[in-house]
């Protein structure tokens, strides 16, 4: 399976991968000079290449669409309706997803979900739309690019060359 699919079902839900990778740039800019927003794009796609991040995507979107319509059982459907806080199996899914590429994901994830920039922020304020799992998932995805990166620093070989 290719990120096509998965790059379909964001598209689905308003999110392009280039909104990602803006993620993955700000993140990833003070540590990469000269780092280019195309690096970051081709990050996000690799990310969104490993199937465990697709069906983790799958399933998140796909809560929050049963959500939006109403079709799923109670507690859980009043639980996304209000997004409630104490319920964190979106935060675990995301987490499955940035800890692909080690810990610097993990904080990285933690960082966005707390400051929620750009479309992740936007996401918790559209009217009408239940994104209870996709803003995390985008989080997630931008965190696990941004640490992909992190982790092919030609620099931090020079580290331990002494």
């Amino acid at each position: 399976m290719s990120y096509q699919l998965a790059e379909s079902w964001l598209l689905r839900r308003g999110i392009t991968l280039e909104q990602i990778a803006d993620i993955v740039y700000d993140l990833q800019l003070p540590y990469h000079e000269g780092l280019q927003p195309e690096a970051c794009l081709e990050s996000v796609k690799a990310v969104l290449q490993k199937r465990e991040v697709q069906y983790t995507l799958f399933t998140g979107v796909a809560l929050d669409e049963l959500a939006e319509q109403n079709l799923l059982p109670e507690p859980l459907q009043s639980i996304l309706n209000a997004d409630e806080a104490l319920y964190g199996v979106d935060e675990t899914m995301a987490l499955g997803i940035t800890s692909v590429f080690g810990m610097i994901g993990l904080t990285s994830f933690g960082y966005l979900d707390k400051v929620k920039p750009k479309v992740i922020g936007t996401l918790n304020n559209t009217q009408g739309h239940i994104h209870v799992f996709l803003d995390d998932l985008v989080a997630g995805l931008a965190a696990a690019a941004s640490a992909r990166i992190a982790h092919k620093d030609d620099n931090a070989a020079t580290y331990f060359a002494n």
